[in-house]
């Protein structure tokens, strides 16, 4: 049964900075994708940052050159770590995991979509 336990939420000025973790357990394949992905209020889920099993990643637009996705394979956790955060950033974040290929779409597309999900944590950024 597969696991995945978000960390590290909270409200900050903007401009701020937070680190959210994954907990991940549970997942034995080691080929995989893990990602984060945020839904504000009134607004659609979107993927904001995804890393496959090789390291690669790939970014929204809106959080490139911002936030950083990585994973300890040791720790089993995944990070995203948020710097120069905006009020447009506030939502929930989530965690997710899946196989490499979701139907037609790769781990670093936009169209991916991850087979597990934690329970998400939030973010809020305001002055």
């Amino acid at each position: 049964q597969v696991q995945l336990v978000e960390s590290g939420g909270g409200s900050v000025q903007p401009g701020g900075s937070l680190r959210l973790s994954c907990a991940a357990s549970g997942y034995t394949d080691s080929s995989y994708c893990m990602g984060w992905f945020r839904q504000a209020p009134g607004k659609e889920r979107e993927g904001v940052a995804t890393i496959d099993s090789d390291g690669d990643t790939t970014y929204a637009d809106s959080v490139k050159g911002r936030f950083t996705i990585s994973q300890d394979n040791v720790k089993n956790t995944l990070y995203l770590q948020m710097n120069s955060l905006k009020p447009d950033d506030t939502g929930m974040y989530y965690c997710a995991a899946g196989p490499v290929w979701s139907g037609d779409y790769y781990c670093l597309s936009p169209r991916y979509n991850p087979d597990y999900w934690g329970q998400g944590t939030q973010v809020t950024v305001s002055s």
